[in-house]
């Protein structure tokens, strides 16, 4: 089958969107678990965010001038994120998916980041052994939540808006747990005003640019991390994504009424520190 690989324009926003929603919603289906992009108009506002973004890369996939298949790379950070990476149902099985994922850890590469990552379902065998074979690692098994938001507070732990003032402390705290910072997406959570932090003994001891799906949180310690999920207002994207090792937060979000949904892998290439502190990974990583 020959098939065309361009870069994305805002004008394939439809077409990327639909065949988002549709491969989903069936490999989902196939499984028995909710679709992470519930309609084709969030699927496709999803697609519109990441074609119109200046710090994302984007790739089509075309046959008979038809599209198939769309991906994207976060480069807005020091690490590089793939994703979300879909195909057509009707073409699947191709080869179209590989051509996608070479497309963008070329670029990857070419651009010099020092490692990229990606987050895939758990159930998705497929798409696990295409990316191990590409040379990703497997590195944190991540525990989708949601549910009612706990409402819970802690003596000493405030939570506020983060502000633009805020950013370098929050990028040491990121450097720490994780060894590089995700100002990029700091940033733009600031300027959409979902960035929050949480103060203890009169400094930043955590962040999160959301408390959901395409948000990610670092913590000193796992209170820092209660302290957020227990102010967020709701949890986007049908839930966020708790690291499963971390037995303590994953019980307390238990004992606090949120369910599991599904398990998520997070892989990488490159650089990768293993974190030393509290964090809830993003859709991207």
């Amino acid at each position: 089958m020959s098939v065309t690989l361009r870069p994305g324009r805002l004008e394939d926003a439809a077409d990327c969107g639909r065949i988002a929603f549709e491969a989903f919603k069936t490999i989902s289906s196939q499984h028995g678990f909710p679709w992470d992009l519930p309609s084709e108009e969030i699927a496709t506002g999803v697609v519109t965010m990441l074609l119109s973004h200046a710090g994302v890369y984007s790739v089509v996939a075309e046959q008979d001038d038809k599209v198939v298949g769309s991906n994207f790379l976060d480069e807005r950070n020091p690490i590089s994120g793939i994703g979300p990476i879909t195909v057509d149902p009707a073409v699947q099985n191709h080869a179209i998916g590989r051509q996608l994922m070479l497309d963008v850890l070329e670029r990857s590469a070419e651009r010099s980041f020092a490692g990229v990552r990606l987050v895939q379902a758990a159930y998705h065998n497929r798409s696990l052994c295409l990316y191990t074979k590409l040379g990703f690692e497997t590195r944190e098994p991540l525990s989708k939540m949601d549910g009612p938001t706990p409402g819970a507070t802690f003596p000493g732990y405030s939570v506020r808006a983060a502000a633009e003032p805020d950013l370098a402390q929050c990028n040491r705290l990121c450097e720490q747990i994780h060894g590089h910072h995700r100002s990029g997406e700091l940033r733009d959570a600031m300027a959409q005003s979902t960035a929050r932090v949480v103060e203890h003994l009169g400094h930043i001891t955590g962040y999160a640019t959301d408390v959901g799906f395409f948000g990610h949180a670092v913590g000193e310690t796992n209170r820092d991390l209660m302290a957020l999920i227990g102010a967020a207002p709701a949890f986007p994207g049908g839930g966020f994504l708790l690291p499963t090792r971390n037995g303590e937060l994953f019980r307390w979000c238990l004992q606090h009424g949120l369910r599991l949904v599904h398990q998520m892998t997070l892989m990488t290439s490159g650089l990768y520190n293993e974190p030393t502190g509290a964090y809830l990974a993003s859709v991207i990583y």
